[in-house]
């Protein structure tokens, strides 16, 4: 009755363990694996591995205990009833001792099986991460393009700003003009320039929670 239990345990495990392993992967989605149940049924079989462990010990005490037994009763021959608890018993010492192979096997299969899912999701998450690497590597070539772009027409506008200004005036017959008032401008320019950069500067370390919750939003 014993051997019926544990063997039924050990086989009700490796059927778990195999319609894990028979579960469709799709190439195209991302893997979705249970670890909740794979971990359920490694904990069974592990409960079940330890059962089977003292059963074998169990059985080895047994057949240890009958062979004191007989030589105590020191009857030669033996007599045939003994023989053949002593092979039955030998039986049952080795067919325990299958099954629990069996059982170590399961435990075996299934830690195979998650770690065969770990990598299998590990891969799909890395061939992400390539493909946002290769976007963003996209981005900052357009970046540095328009960058680029942005520095060379910088200086011609600078210029048509400041020629456009009321500072100058030209004069078909005297040519160009400067007002003597230029100063105001570079006055007024330097001290924005000066502020605008120190803010920019200081503002994360007057403000590290306004800044920390902005990124935290995007």
């Amino acid at each position: 009755q014993v051997v019926r239990f544990h063997e039924g345990s050990v086989w009700g495990i490796r059927d778990h363990v195999r319609d894990a392993e028979k579960e469709q992967r799709p190439a195209d989605k991302k893997p979705k694996p249970n670890y909740r149940r794979l971990h359920d049924i490694a904990r069974h079989a592990i409960h079940v591995t330890e059962s089977l462990d003292v059963a074998v010990q169990n059985i080895e005490h047994l057949v240890q205990q009958h062979e004191i037994y007989i030589k105590s009763m020191q009857v030669e021959p033996q007599p045939k009833s003994h023989q053949r608890i002593s092979r039955r018993l030998a039986f049952f010492q080795s067919y325990i001792g299958s099954i629990r192979h069996r059982s170590v096997s399961n435990q075996l299969r299934l830690q195979n099986e998650i770690q065969l899912a770990f990598n299998i999701v590990s891969q799909h998450d890395t061939s992400i991460t390539v493909d946002i690497s290769r976007a963003t590597r996209s981005d900052s070539a357009t970046m540095k393009t328009l960058a680029f772009i942005t520095t060379t027409f910088l200086p011609p506008t600078f210029l048509c700003a400041v020629f456009s200004m009321s500072f100058f005036h030209y004069d078909a017959e005297s040519g160009w003009g400067v007002s003597d008032k230029l100063w105001i401008y570079w006055v007024c320019i330097i001290p924005t320039i000066a502020a605008s950069a120190l803010l920019w500067n200081f503002w994360p370390k007057l403000f590290p929670d306004h800044c920390y919750s902005a990124f935290r939003e995007e």
